[in-house]
């Protein structure tokens, strides 16, 4: 066996350390795109954001706007987005118990006051996106009624109907429990429906300029597709105006600070919610609300609006 002079052994241990130092290096700079210690106790952790987010929703027609917006921001952010439908209670419900993560459409202090009282100890409050949201009553223009005082006793030009929407919601048990006994419409019948059935009866009566009563609410692009009109409230039934907040489940915050505060970041204003609504709901409708939502962020200020949330 042949013996390596010390000094080369010296130049030979330098070389390798170098190697092995370079080695290291390099594919620690290959490993940096998975996972990397955590500095305080050394368990891995993700080193870019993502995760699969849950967004339950209901069939009104700002939060299927804002909903199917959030999803496709969340998505250019590296996050993959499940969507649920369900009527409001469930999405309460689902959300407080952690089934989903999620709710981007809750009307306080009236409209969703039952399910508040409920769950809404058991969720985290994300912020106010929207201000001054009503709860009404509409009739069209055309109509020469002008407030929910002279409903009582106009049942048959009405066929004796208010059409409502989705059987579960705020506007509906207000409608029943205070404005029918407050203003005397014992004789109509609140239709319980969906709000797609509602805005086509709304779409149809219209059209061939018929008499027609329906529950409805601002923020709301049909006012801005249709010749209709809210009917006063002089004793107030309705409620004052409301916020539309977004809420999460338990824990949310800490697992997903970044959208935490994203979310809370998010505004919106009439002229924008309304134009994204009618693209979503209106021209593309349903299955197309991707497209829809495209096209909005299309739009350089509605782009420019969007980033301002995220960064």
């Amino acid at each position: 066996m042949q013996v390596v002079p010390s000094k080369s052994r010296l130049v030979l241990a330098l070389s390798l350390a170098f190697v092995l130092a370079f080695g290291v290096m390099a594919f620690g700079g290959c490993a940096a795109d998975d996972d990397v210690d955590d500095p305080v106790n050394g368990d891995p952790v993700d080193a870019v954001p993502g995760g699969t987010i849950n967004i339950g929703w209901i069939p009104w027609d700002e939060d299927i706007a804002v909903t199917f917006l959030w999803k496709a921001l969340l998505e250019e952010q590296g996050y993959d987005i499940e969507l649920t439908q369900l009527d409001v209670a469930p999405v309460f419900a689902g959300v407080a118990a952690g089934d989903l993560d999620l709710f981007l459409d809750v009307w306080l202090p009236v409209t969703h006051s039952d399910y508040w009282e409920q769950y809404g100890d058991s969720l985290e409050s994300l912020g106010v996106w929207y201000e001054g949201a009503a709860l009404t009553i509409a009739v069209p223009e055309y109509v020469d009624i002008d407030s929910l005082e002279d409903l009582p006793g106009n049942e048959d030009l009405f066929d004796g109907r208010i059409i409502g929407i989705e059987p579960g919601s705020g506007l509906m048990r207000v409608t029943r429990e205070e404005v029918v006994p407050g203003y005397g419409l014992d004789g109509y019948e609140v239709i319980e429906g969906s709000t797609p059935a509602m805005l086509a009866e709304l779409d149809r009566a219209t059209s061939n300029e018929d008499p027609i009563v329906v529950t409805l609410w601002r923020p709301h692009w049909a006012y801005g597709a249709y010749p209709i009109k809210d009917l006063a409230d002089p004793q107030g039934l309705l409620g004052d105006a409301e916020e539309i907040s977004s809420v999460a489940r338990p824990g949310f915050s800490a697992e997903f600070p970044e959208v935490a505060e994203w979310i809370g970041n998010f505004r919106m204003d009439d002229v924008a919610l309304a134009e994204l609504s009618q693209l979503v709901i209106d021209e593309y409708g349903a299955g197309q609300e991707e497209a829809a939502v495209e096209e909005w962020l299309s739009d350089p200020a509605n782009r420019a609006l969007a980033d301002s949330w995220i960064n």
